[in-house]
């Protein structure tokens, strides 16, 4: 296959970078905002409001945002198909800054909606006129009691660029700025943090060692300017808690994914009780890899490395055929992406590495970006975003501009669980070698999902409270706090250096997206937990999965898996998640005592 028929197609959006349709619509959707304000300022958080004239304003919001929409996700599109070009660049910028002139316009409008008085609003959204918005009206409103007037949103926005963001901003020039120098076959190179990292999943233990050594010198020589970023960041993000009258430092978190307090608890709580599966697949690949003991360089040692080479096609055929199987809607829907050109997976210079699933309005399908290379793991990249795909597919076809992204704890519904049905497939055609470098490959990912990411939350949770309770902290004390965090994950497992106790310094989640680390947890152990109901009720679960995909955004994951007879709060439903990950471990266990 030529290296273009794996190229996606743009011309539905627009036919190039030059195009005058999108200075068009650019100019269209800020006429079309303007218009907005002049008509709706003021008359939202009114005793006059109606539903079919809030409705008619919701609709007209969602017009402006599609177009809106269309524009933005063309420039990242290009960009990431080829970063090279500085037109592709400067076509992204322009874009940005137009829409970001054209949104602050909306304000008004989503404040109005927040402040608007109950007794009008709860009465409102019963009406069937608003039927398309109640969730949308109801995630608005949750914020009421922690938003500030026009004037002070406005400020905090404008003092935003040289306060949090350009903290934000120097973590990560500062981080992408950093050399580590390593030896490697005795010549000493610089490296840079992607690439010191990438030696930790090297097959040659003197190197993995080598990388931990120049990843932990590096990062102490840099702990002063990122300890005070840290420092600095947690003490604004205490002010703004404050201001907005967040009574804990995750609660801003949880109400954007729109969970519980006690649900998150419950799943943190699940992650640590569960800590020995952790320590017992670490035992075993400590005696597979022949070696006294365990040290943090040890733990992405390759076992049982696949070498067996993958085309496109025949990556195309596994995912196809593992998705019919499960479902012909979801093999059906997933054939669009590749008869339509909607799936960019050629690897060439400039373009994004990593992948990604980009939804952009009703009536547009998804669009997937990924490096097919050929590797069994480019199977699996391929399962997951097109599992995405399918869930933006569906949800863009039976939602509405505002209902089609779901909460971050459940965006990842499909495309895991997209993975498990390929991971199985893949199980099934394998030997015996390649079933422990599928199970190996896949019982780390999960560990690296669900634990780590816990014990990453106990981290910044433990570093938040910390702050506020003793003022700025030490590089010491937050290392303290990291080492401790990490180390209960693995038990007397693993070893932790003292050189280790600097890798938070390099974790970007830590910075800015506070507390985003659970939803991994919770969203992979949500994954698990429905595919074990999978495996107990066969086909008459997957009429209830396709109804989970189509609902899109349309109303919170608890409302999302209440709708498939699933409580999120019971522990017992988590278990379940976690109990699936222990099979796994248990059948990668039987599997290497064969081997031997």
């Amino acid at each position: 296959m030529s290296q273009t028929e794996n190229k996606w197609d743009l011309r539905d959006l627009y036919n190039s970078p030059n195009d005058p349709a999108i200075e068009a619509d650019l100019a269209e959707a800020e006429k079309m905002a303007e218009e907005f304000e002049a008509d709706y300022r003021g008359k939202i958080d009114s005793p006059d409001l109606t539903a079919e004239f809030l409705a008619g304003a919701l609709r007209r919001y969602e017009e402006i945002v599609s177009l809106m929409s269309k524009s933005a996700c063309y420039a990242y599109l290009v960009f990431a198909a080829d970063t090279s070009k500085p037109e592709h660049g400067a076509l992204m910028q322009k874009v940005q800054q137009r829409q970001s002139g054209i949104s602050v316009k909306f304000i008004f409008f989503d404040l109005e909606l927040m402040t608007a008085k109950p007794e009008i609003m709860d009465k409102l959204i019963k009406d069937p006129a608003l039927a398309d918005y109640v969730h949308f009206i109801k995630a608005s409103r949750q914020y009421r009691d922690h938003r500030l007037s026009e004037a002070e949103e406005t400020i905090l926005e404008i003092k935003s660029n040289t306060g949090d963001r350009a903290f934000e901003r120097l973590f990560d020039e500062t981080i992408a700025s950093l050399r580590f120098d390593m030896e490697i076959d005795g010549e000493k190179k610089e490296l840079t943090e992607p690439e010191v990292l990438a030696y930790q999943r090297n097959g040659d233990r003197k190197l993995r060692i080598e990388s931990a050594r120049a990843l932990s010198e590096g990062l102490k020589k840099n702990a002063r300017i990122i300890t005070y970023i840290f420092n600095t960041l947690a003490w604004d993000k205490e002010d703004n808690d404050r201001l907005r009258r967040y009574t804990y430092p995750q609660q801003a978190r949880n109400m954007s994914n729109e969970l519980s307090k006690e649900t998150v608890e419950t799943v943190m709580k699940t992650c640590y009780d569960n800590y020995d599966i952790v320590s017992r697949y670490y035992n075993i690949k400590r005696e597979i890899l022949g070696v006294d003991k365990l040290y943090e360089y040890d733990r992405y040692a390759p076992l049982y490395e696949s070498t067996e080479k993958v085309t496109f096609e025949e990556a195309k055929e596994t995912v196809l055929t593992a998705f019919g199987e499960f479902s012909p809607l979801m093999r059906k829907t997933t054939e669009i992406f590749f008869d339509k050109k909607r799936i960019d997976a050629d690897t060439r210079p400039g373009k994004q590495g990593g992948a990604f699933c980009m939804s952009v309005s009703p009536g547009i399908p998804p669009y997937v970006l990924m490096n097919f290379l050929g590797r069994k793991d480019d199977v699996m990249t391929m399962a997951h975003e097109l599992g995405h795909a399918v869930h933006g597919a569906l949800s863009c076809e039976n939602q509405t501009q505002f209902n089609i992204h779901t909460a971050l704890p459940v965006a990842e519904l499909a495309s895991t669980f997209g993975e498990m049905l390929v991971f199985h497939s893949l199980v099934r055609k394998s030997g015996t070698d390649e079933k422990l470098a599928l199970y190996a490959g896949k019982i780390e990912d999960i560990f690296a999902t669900v634990f780590r990411q816990a014990a990453m939350y106990k981290f910044e949770s433990e570093f938040h409270a910390a702050r506020r309770e003793r003022g700025e902290l030490t590089t010491d004390e937050i290392s303290d706090i990291w080492q401790n965090a990490i180390g209960e994950m693995f038990g007397d497992s693993l070893t932790l250096n003292e050189g280790h106790k600097y890798w938070w310094e390099y974790v970007g989640h830590f910075i800015g997206s506070y507390f985003y680390v659970y939803a991994y947890s919770l969203g992979e152990l949500l994954v698990l937990s429905l595919y074990a109901m999978y495996k107990k009720q066969g086909k008459p679960f997957v009429e209830k999965f396709e109804k989970l995909l189509s609902t899109g955004g349309s109303c919170s994951p608890a409302e999302l898996m209440a709708a498939v007879d699933i409580d999120i709060t019971d522990p017992a439903f988590w278990q379940g998640g976690v109990a699936e990950i222990g099979a796994m471990v248990d059948e990668f266990v039987k599997l290497y005592n064969e081997s031997k």
